[in-house]
């Protein structure tokens, strides 16, 4: 797992992340509008801008409990692949 360490706000739902290994890159987020539930209120972009990174979990989060896993944050940035166990379905491997 690779730890998010620093997050700056871009523009709209543009951030840039930059992960503990030195590999950064910009992520809009405005995908995580169309998910709903508990990702919901972070189409209010006052709210929005309101992310932090917990330096105890290098997790990029919100006031309001929503977090979003860095192992995915460092995979939507760089491309590189999921880690297997975010993909293992009942014993077998699905294609990321």
């Amino acid at each position: 797992m690779v730890d998010v360490i620093d997050a700056t706000y871009i523009d709209g739902y543009v951030l840039e992340l930059k992960f503990e290994n030195g590999k950064k890159g910009r992520l809009d987020f405005s995908d995580y509008m169309n998910k709903g539930g508990v990702f919901a209120r972070l189409a209010e972009l006052s709210y929005f801008k309101q992310f932090y990174i917990n330096k105890e979990l290098g997790v990029l989060c919100w006031p309001d409990g929503q977090d979003i896993a860095p192992e995915t944050l460092y995979h939507a940035v760089t491309g590189e692949p999921l880690p297997a166990w975010m993909t293992e379905r009942e014993g077998t491997l699905t294609k990321s």
